[in-house]
C-alpha cells in the first residue's frame, strides 16, 4: 500500500512515528497520525489549520493527555503546579513518558492501521491513484478515534471532511 503514498503522505506517516517516539507513545495511533499530517504542508495540513487544528494546538492536547488546563483551573487544579511538585519530588521529567530511541520501530495501534486502510479506501472511492496526506486525514476522520481530540481544539470532524474531500478528489486522477 505504501507504494501508492505520495511523498507528503509518506512524510506524514514518518512524522507520526517520530511524534510517537518523542512523546513516549508505545504505538502510532490516530492522534500521532493527526500530528504527522498537521506537521506538514499538504492539503490535509492546510485543512486542519483552517479549522484551528494546528500542529501546536494538537500536540499540546496530545502531550497533556487531552487535559484542558483552563477547565481544570476553573475548579482549582493547576497543571503547572502539579508538574512542578512532581518534578521537585521525583526529578525532572517525572510526568513524561519514556522516549523511544530514534530509529526504533514503533508499531501501529489497530486504530492507526484501520485509518491507513481507510485512507486507501478513500482514495479509491474518490478515483485517485495516489494516497496523499489529505487521504490520510480522511482515513483518520473516518476511523473516528480522534474526533474528541479535534473538537478539543475547535475543529469539527464533519467540516474537516467536507473541506479536504475536494482536495483529495483533485489529486492524481488519470496520472
Amino acid at each position: 500500500m505504501f507504494e501508492r503514498f505520495t511523498r507528503g503522505a509518506r512524510e506524514a506517516v514518518e512524522r507520526a512515528q517520530d511524534e510517537a517516539r518523542a512523546i513516549g507513545s508505545p504505538s502510532i495511533g490516530t492522534a500521532e497520525m493527526l500530528l504527522g499530517v498537521a506537521g506538514g504542508d499538504g492539503p490535509g495540513a492546510r485543512a486542519l489549520a483552517d479549522q484551528g487544528a494546528t500542529y501546536d494546538a494538537l500536540r499540546a492536547r496530545v502531550v497533556s493527555g487531552g487535559l484542558d488546563g483552563d477547565a481544570l483551573a476553573s475548579i482549582g487544579v493547576d497543571l503547572d503546579e502539579i508538574r512542578r511538585r512532581a518534578e521537585a519530588n521525583f526529578g525532572p521529567g517525572a510526568l513524561e513518558r519514556r522516549r523511544r530511541p530514534k530509529g526504533s520501530h514503533v508499531p501501529f495501534t489497530p486504530e492507526g492501521k484501520k485509518a491507513l486502510e481507510l485512507a486507501l479506501r478513500e482514495a479509491i472511492a474518490l478515483g485517485d491513484k495516489e494516497i496523499g496526506d489529505e487521504h490520510v486525514l480522511l482515513g483518520v476522520l473516518r476511523e473516528g478515534g480522534s474526533d474528541r481530540l479535534l473538537r478539543s481544539v475547535g475543529a469539527e470532524p464533519a467540516a474537516l471532511r467536507d473541506a479536504v474531500s475536494p482536495a483529495a478528489s483533485r489529486r492524481g486522477r488519470g496520472g
